[in-house]
């Protein structure tokens, strides 16, 4: 199981702003307040659709600055909608969206991640026929500064050891947790402040859910904010700063992460009860 550490004070980077450091760092402290006193996502009030069909109703989330933020709930929840909302890909009917203080309704998602927004979608979505590294430089694709784009690279590298071992290797020949993190890999080289992630634990081997787990918390140590949408609520609550639970459409639990692991409803919805206040304590 996943243990639990606290933010380790790195020194300030080039690519994060705040910092690499050595060791895999879990759930870090919660950013102080006036670290966060703004939300860098804001959903409030979404109202969406598919044809006739509501998928969410007066959804309110927030994500602040230095958070790791997990949207939690089954199938069919919505789950994936809110991220589509997120990324521009599907338009709410009414609500706003916001991101580091400005709308985002009336972009593109190309427009959304020049923002600042980088997404790992659910099942990786990697190009199979390319090598990891075309695939990690597709990543950089709005960048025109090249010297930053291959230092970024060499972190890429240095942070997935994996990634680094099959850099040459075409992306459809790697594991499920390799293709993980290839993924995750490239989405960071768009040097984002929000890390949007689809179910990231999803056909992993429980070997690689831990090492995908650890990763993002190593991630959001060194500076950059993630909105993680995951159904295996007892591991996303142990990295989590934040957790909402979503069902058919509608908020019903929210809070710091630490109280939904030990809250009775999740234990019992998520955890199978005794199993959970053990996991929980």
């Amino acid at each position: 199981m996943i243990a639990t550490v606290a933010r380790s004070g790195l020194p300030p980077s080039p690519l994060w702003g705040e910092g690499w450091g050595e060791g895999l760092p879990q759930r870090t402290t919660a950013p102080a307040s006036n670290e966060a006193a703004q939300p860098l996502l804001q959903l409030r009030k979404i109202n969406s659709f598919y044809g006739p069909v509501q998928a969410h109703f007066d959804l309110d989330i927030e994500v602040r600055k230095g958070q790791i933020v997990s949207l939690l709930g089954g199938n069919a929840s919505g789950k994936s909608t809110t991220m589509k909302i997120v990324l521009g890909l599907l338009k709410p009917r009414s609500g706003e969206v916001d991101f580091n203080g400005a709308s985002t309704l009336g972009l593109s998602t190309p427009q959304i991640i020049r923002q600042g927004i980088g997404s790992v979608p659910e099942a990786r979505r990697l190009f199979p026929a390319m090598t990891v590294r075309e695939n990690l430089l597709m990543g950089a694709y709005a960048r025109r500064d090249r010297k930053a784009v291959a230092e970024d690279l060499e972190r890429m590298l240095a942070l997935f050891p994996r990634v680094a071992e099959r850099i040459e290797f075409q992306a459809g020949t790697l594991s499920g947790g390799e293709q993980q993190m290839v993924a995750m890999a490239r989405a960071l080289m768009g040097r984002p402040k929000l890390l949007c992630m689809d179910e990231p634990t999803m056909g992993l081997s429980p070997l690689y859910v831990d090492k995908v787990l650890e990763l993002i918390a190593r991630i959001n140590a060194q500076g950059v904010s993630v909105f993680m949408v995951e159904q295996n609520a007892s591991l996303a609550l142990q990295i989590a700063h934040h957790g909402y639970v979503l069902q058919t459409g509608r908020i019903v639990l929210s809070g710091p992460a630490r109280e939904l692991l030990a809250d009775a409803r999740i234990r019992d919805a998520y955890l199978g009860g005794a199993e959970a206040a053990r996991t929980a304590s």
